[in-house]
């Protein structure tokens, strides 16, 4: 079972008049949320897409938009880098939903 992230809150946008198809943000993805289909490359599970920014800070082209850092997907990635509770404020007692 592949573990989702809210479902239709997730702030990544893709330009696909500026995307040439390259493939890096494929490389760069942890969760497989982008996918090339007919040499070019698509949104295929935007639910997935855990707000990492590893795409838009890799697009040489500046064609995916994402605001990475935002949600609870960051504070359980700050929480497992640092070694503390995850916290975003949206959960019971300030911890994550």
């Amino acid at each position: 079972m592949k573990l989702m992230y809210l479902k239709n809150v997730v702030t990544l946008n893709l330009d696909s008049d500026k995307c040439t198809s390259c493939g890096i943000c494929l490389d760069v993805c942890p969760r497989e949320v982008l996918a090339q289909k007919e040499k070019q490359i698509v949104i295929q599970d935007r639910d997935a897409c855990i707000e990492c920014g590893a795409c838009a800070l890799n697009c040489p082209f500046q064609a995916i938009k994402v605001r990475a850092g935002v949600g609870c997907a960051a504070a359980i990635i700050r929480g497992g880098l640092t070694g503390s509770e995850p916290t975003c404020g949206c959960g019971e007692g300030g911890g994550c939903c």
